[in-house]
């Protein structure tokens, strides 16, 4: 680490957040000591506080709870917090890179949380890839929050876990990197066929990526109306004639590629509208070239898109990244406090298909009326977009009758 830092030159930071203005003294000095504290909600300045906060006090609130469980709603923290949790085995671009690793990260989603939405949140990374052990541990923890938001858990293992923590806890559960990503990603495309006035259920959609994000985000496209959509994984096309699929690719494939293509990245960008970059690889400039015209490009891969956006705007008439220094960041800090403050806010038992959609609804909302080629999607940082989630989420969840 130290070595890392000396060889870096010092420039000043960007105040678009561009990564190469910003230099490795700046980066790590704004992790030092972990970017997370607690902060008190009662006075301990007395010796009365402290028989208040602590003994003798606190032993009547513990006798309340244990005569009624129901109380620890309301005389703990523990209602209105998230776990941010992960094994480190699928974080950012950056693969498995272990629980210590991914650390950083998880501190980074608990810090997002209370600066979008108030919500009090822990980072709980755990040293095992073992799904048992994994779903194990947050049935034992219950008591001690209120939410889960997993995180960068690779696939397949994670569409199991994430089933298996739903059906045992009775709170809200959602792996962010599928239905976050999915979330903003089907906001996004609203605002983009708004712009360029086209049906959504029209499109020809090529998604480049068969991993938890990839997979989420197919399946609330084809919830939202688009039927033809391509999926490729590293081997090429999703498609029913392969015989290498595992269960999840083997299932979308009977939901996808409905004109039956075979190939590669080539036959599955030919006059297609839509590329929806999740894979952490790279695309050719030829082939987004070959989209068809007006086509959209969200190439999300974080730090390095699947195509740079320079290029891929000298053929498409909409580009997204995941970044911060290019118009349209697709971002999922602009769905996941909102989602978890609307559930968290009526009691939701769980996150369900319909309080996704509405969430990326609410986040379309907030520029349907702004919206241009380089503003399909609110910036990460719009104030409006946390509190219009969380409400539209809520309303979702009464209609649904999981509140």
């Amino acid at each position: 680490m130290t070595e890392a830092v000396n060889a870096t030159t010092a420039t000043p930071a960007s105040p678009t957040g561009n990564l190469s203005d910003i230099t490795t003294e700046e980066i790590f000095a704004g992790h030092l000591g972990g970017k997370l504290s607690v902060e008190l909600t009662a006075p301990l300045d007395t010796q009365r506080d402290l028989s208040i906060a602590y003994t003798p006090g606190v032993a009547q609130v513990c006798r309340g709870i244990h005569k009624d469980e129901s109380l620890a709603k309301t005389y703990t923290w523990a209602e209105r917090l998230v776990v941010v949790v992960s094994d480190g085995t699928a974080v950012l671009g950056l693969g498995d890179i272990g629980p210590r690793a991914s650390l950083p990260v998880m501190e980074g989603k608990a810090a997002l949380f209370k600066k979008f939405a108030g919500l009090d949140s822990i980072p709980l990374v755990l040293d095992t890839k073992d799904v048992d052990e994994i779903v194990d541990t947050l049935i034992r923890l219950r008591p001690s929050f209120g939410a889960v938001n997993l995180e960068d858990i690779s696939a397949p293992r994670c569409f199991e876990i994430e089933k298996r923590v739903v059906e045992a806890l009775d709170c809200p559960v959602m792996h962010d990197d599928q239905h976050g990503t999915a979330i903003v990603v089907l906001a996004g495309l609203k605002g983009a066929a708004a712009v360029q006035g086209r049906d959504m259920s029209g499109l020809k959609v090529v998604v480049s990526g068969a991993g938890a994000a990839g997979v989420a985000c197919t399946n609330i496209l084809l919830a939202a109306g688009i039927s033809d959509i391509i999926v490729l994984d590293s081997k090429g096309i999703v498609s029913r004639d392969r015989a290498d699929l595992n269960g999840v690719k083997a299932e979308l494939a009977t939901r996808t590629n409905p004109r039956n293509i075979t190939g590669g990245p080539a036959e599955a960008l030919a006059g297609a509208d839509v590329f929806l970059g999740l894979s952490a690889g790279t695309i050719a400039e030829e082939l987004i070239a070959s989209m068809a015209p007006e086509s959209i490009v969200f190439a999300m891969s974080n730090p390095d898109p699947e195509i740079h956006p320079e290029v891929a705007s000298k053929y498409a008439a909409i580009v997204a990244t995941g970044r911060s220094d290019f118009p349209n960041q697709l971002n999922n800090v602009l769905a996941f406090p909102g989602v978890f403050k609307g559930a968290l806010d009526v009691g939701a038992r769980r996150i369900t298909e319909g309080m996704k959609v509405a969430a990326a609804d609410a986040i379309f909302g907030v520029v349907a009326n702004e919206l241009s080629a380089d503003k399909i999607i609110p910036s990460p940082l719009d104030p409006r977009v946390a509190p219009a989630v969380a409400e539209a989420v809520g309303a979702a969840a009464r209609a649904e009758g999981v509140a």
